[in-house]
């Protein structure tokens, strides 16, 4: 519509616009030239006024003095002469009116038959072709509109369609698989005689109703825990966004981290299939020297390495939360309430990871108890700290002293851990070998979203 109606219109307008002021400059130009025409008439017409006027005062002049006994014969002679003169004039304005007359009655004849009738004609042709032109727009807007009109009846269609295909059920279904949040519920209460050491006075069979003493009332039972309410009827307690997103609800947490687990994945591909092609590129250079050089590649591949490594690192560490996360999960649908409690323990219900209840003090009561798998993964982790960073080598170095790394003048390395302050910088080489180099001998470059080297205790 806004190619073939509107921007079709508004250049015919424009150039309509162009040929209508062309028209009315030739008119303009026209009249412009009758108008001179009848200048020249009229000025030619005056002059020939003048000059009969100023001969018929010669005539008179020569008349008086050739009648005058007086004059004398030369005054007489000049006067005729000065007659002769201005008859002579007379007689050229005569022949110059005369002529521009006629110029000035054939042009303005031209320009009111011809060149005026020409000019209207042009403009009424311009108008007509506009006439036209509307009628093909019009008809143009109005195909346009008929071919659209099916495709928005069939979207109607849809949208009624789609409204009438609403399955309220599979929606609800959707929301509770995306927000549950992966709690067991609690169990049961226990009872608690506290009556055991007491007399009875009353029958033996016949459980009384246990008090609580001072009148206080009982923090454990269910109807006093009013502010332990679910996060859907209540306050959602603020947590602060940790790393290993243990702030979020089991099943919530197990997917962010699934989701992030696979991010880093094809981010770690991507970086694979990078240092393959800059190998490939690089095995190029080095058979065909005119390339390129090889050896400006190898920063790149550096740097690529090092996202590698600390993309695997990353990977690794979501992937133990992941094990934990399941490992829990496995674990607490395992567990049911025992029967066998302590009865001079507090008891409330279960409140994982303080995420179920508002109540800090019930977290300090019944804090929840460590998986004994929870702390393996931190003394069986024999992984190689993770690169932050790479490095140049500027001078070569023999590294005699034990704990150093040797290394060779543009040499590229690792950086594994930053300088301390005591002008040493810990680095691995492609090879493995990891060790101390002077901070002054390398040009250190870090990650910039690298959070530093694992601290192992």
């Amino acid at each position: 519509m806004g190619h073939k109606v509107y921007g079709e219109l508004m250049r015919y307008s424009q150039d309509l616009k162009s040929e209508r002021k062309h028209h009315l400059q030739e008119g303009r130009k026209a009249q412009q030239y009758l108008d001179h025409c009848w200048k020249q008439m009229d000025n030619s017409k005056k002059k020939f006024e003048r000059e009969c006027k100023e001969a018929e005062k010669c005539q008179q002049l020569y008349e008086r003095l050739d009648n005058d006994i007086n004059a004398t014969k030369s005054e007489v002679e000049k006067a005729k002469a000065q007659l002769y003169l201005r008859t002579h004039s007379a007689d050229e304005s005569k022949n110059e009116y005369a002529a521009q007359l006629q110029n000035f009655n054939s042009e303005q004849w031209k320009h009111f038959n011809v060149a005026i009738p020409q000019i209207f004609k042009n403009l009424q042709d311009m108008d007509e072709r506009r006439t036209v032109k509307l009628g093909e727009t019009y008809r143009s807007f109005a195909e346009v509109e008929r071919r659209v009109v099916p495709i928005i009846s069939k979207c109607l269609e849809g949208m009624v369609s789609a409204g009438k295909a609403v399955d309220e059920k599979r929606d609800s279904t959707i929301v509770v698989e995306a927000f549950k949040s992966g709690f067991e519920p609690p169990g049961d209460f226990p009872f608690e005689d506290f009556s055991q050491n007491i007399y009875r006075t009353g029958s033996d069979g016949t459980i009384g109703t246990p008090k609580n003493e001072g009148g206080k009332p009982d923090p454990r039972h269910p109807m006093n825990k009013a502010k332990n309410k679910l996060w859907l009827f209540g306050k959602k307690p603020k947590a602060p966004t940790l790393e290993d997103l243990s702030h979020l609800p089991p099943e919530q947490r197990r997917k962010k981290l699934q989701q992030r687990i696979e991010e880093l994945n094809k981010e770690l591909q991507k970086e694979i299939d990078q240092r393959d092609a800059l190998n490939k590129m690089k095995d190029v250079y080095e058979k065909n020297p005119q390339m390129g050089d090889p050896s400006s590649l190898q920063p790149k591949i550096s740097e690529t390495m090092c996202n590698m490594e600390r993309l695997r690192s990353e990977i690794h560490k979501n992937e133990s939360w992941l094990s934990e996360v399941e490992g829990k999960q496995s674990s607490r649908s395992d567990r049911r309430p025992s029967a066998d409690v302590n009865h001079h323990a507090p008891h409330g219900r279960e409140s994982p990871e303080g995420s179920y209840t508002d109540d800090p003090s019930q977290e300090h009561r019944s804090p929840p108890q460590p998986e004994p798998h929870e702390f393996d993964d931190e003394f069986d982790d024999d992984d190689p700290l993770p690169a932050i960073g790479h490095c140049k080598a500027l001078y070569a170095f023999d590294g005699q002293n034990e704990g150093t790394l040797v290394m060779k003048e543009d040499e590229v390395l690792y950086v594994i851990e930053e300088d301390k302050g005591d002008g040493w910088t810990r680095a691995r080489k492609q090879t493995g070998e990891e060790g101390y180099v002077p901070t002054s001998y390398v040009d250190i470059t870090l990650e910039k979203n690298s959070k530093g080297a694992v601290t192992y205790i």
